[in-house]
């Protein structure tokens, strides 16, 4: 009897003692407190990149013929001839016109004339000379005698002169009858037609010539561009053999498309024009196919200045802000730093940092108005699809 009132008296002590460890496990389970894992802000981040720089500038040109030359008659005559076809390539020394010559033939043919009339009588006149001379020293002919006929040689060689430049002028006048062409070039429509009276009393004005094979792109650029390419020691208009890039233009039809050439620019104005503030500039552009054409507007990008190495970081990573520009960049141990920069030139999307960052440091480039100076972040890199950080 004892014995099963001990068991049962145990196992109610047994029974009390599950419950009371299973209370006690309950109370530990609910009061533990569950660790709390920190979630840090999640960023972009982008390597600072050095590359060179291609720095524009952007300004409105017009198209001008390398050459533009007016063909004009300098002498009066009614027109006979027209040797080409308008429009087309006439090259130099070509015939272009043959005004009536008829008069000026007549001309030569009178000077000639003269001419050897004149030459005749200095002949004469030499003769008369050498004849009085040993009489002079002989006392058989007066010191009036000899000074005659020196004169009278004198005049008659001067004669002479003026009728070889009579005739000159003559045989000139006979070639401008026939109008050259003083260039290789695209000859307009003839101004005038056949049997027009041409020349200075006339219409002189008969066709223009453009050499179209090259062109001249004319355009301004403000007085704060020149400052700037001289801070740059970039003098425009002057080749520098010492310089790995030259001030090269290119334009742009318009039809919008790049065309294919590249120009030069050889000339630069100077001194500023008081009115407008602009300086005028002028860069020479082969025109091989004649794609452009004299009178045309074009929008013209000038290379202005080239950055070797320079740091580019995105432009949206750039917090800009009165007191100048800031950018976060990501230290080793996954914290950020918010970092004044001085930024220069933008290109496109991006920008150049003057001052502030070095290659190969990482940036924020996406998150980073969510920070602060100093906090712990998660990253991921820019077109990574995997997110990595450094134990934060």
């Amino acid at each position: 009897m004892r014995f099963e009132r001990f068991i049962i008296k145990n196992k109610k002590l047994l029974v009390v003692l599950s419950i009371v460890t299973v209370i006690a496990i309950l109370i530990i389970i609910l009061t533990k407190k569950e660790e709390v894992t920190p979630v840090y802000p999640v960023v972009e981040i982008e390597q600072v990149k050095q590359e060179n720089v291609e720095i524009y500038g952007e300004y409105v040109g017009r198209v001008r013929a390398h050459q533009f030359v007016e063909i004009r008659a300098r002498v009066e005559g009614y027109l006979e001839e027209m040797l080409f076809e308008e429009g087309t390539q006439v090259s130099k020394d070509q015939v272009l016109f043959v005004i009536n010559q008829d008069r000026y033939k007549a001309r030569v043919d009178k000077a000639k004339a003269q001419l050897n009339k004149d030459k005749a009588q200095a002949r004469k006149a030499e003769r008369d000379l050498e004849r009085i001379r040993p009489l002079y020293t002989q006392n058989a002919a007066s010191q009036l005698d000899l000074d005659n006929a020196t004169a009278a040689y004198e005049t008659a060689t001067a004669s002479v002169t003026m009728s070889e430049a009579d005739l000159y002028q003559a045989e000139l006048e006979l070639g401008y009858t026939e109008v050259i062409s003083p260039i290789s070039g695209y000859i307009s429509e003839s101004q005038v037609d056949l049997g027009t009276l041409v020349g200075p009393g006339a219409k002189s004005h008969l066709a223009t010539i453009i050499k179209m094979d090259t062109v001249m792109i004319d355009f301004s650029m403000t007085a704060l561009d020149y400052l700037k390419s001289k801070e740059r020691n970039v003098e425009l208009g002057q080749r520098d053999t010492l310089r790995s890039w030259q001030p090269y233009v290119t334009i742009t039809l318009a039809d919008n498309t790049i065309y294919p050439h590249k120009g030069l620019v050889d000339f630069a104005a100077p001194q500023v024009d008081e009115v407008t503030g602009t300086f005028s500039v002028r860069a020479e552009m082969t025109n091989p196919d004649r794609t452009l054409l004299p009178g045309q507007f074009t929008k013209v990008k000038l290379l202005l200045d080239m950055r070797e190495n320079a740091n580019v970081v995105p432009l949206k990573s750039v917090d800009i802000e009165k007191g100048g520009a800031y950018i976060y960049v990501l230290r080793s141990d996954a914290t950020v730093e918010r970092r004044f920069i001085e930024i220069g030139p933008e290109i496109g999307n991006n920008v150049v940092v003057e001052r502030g960052l070095s290659a190969g440091e990482f940036i924020v480039t996406e998150g980073y108005h969510k920070l602060m100076p100093g906090d712990k972040v998660e990253f991921y890199y820019k077109n990574s699809d995997t997110d990595s950080d450094f134990g934060g």
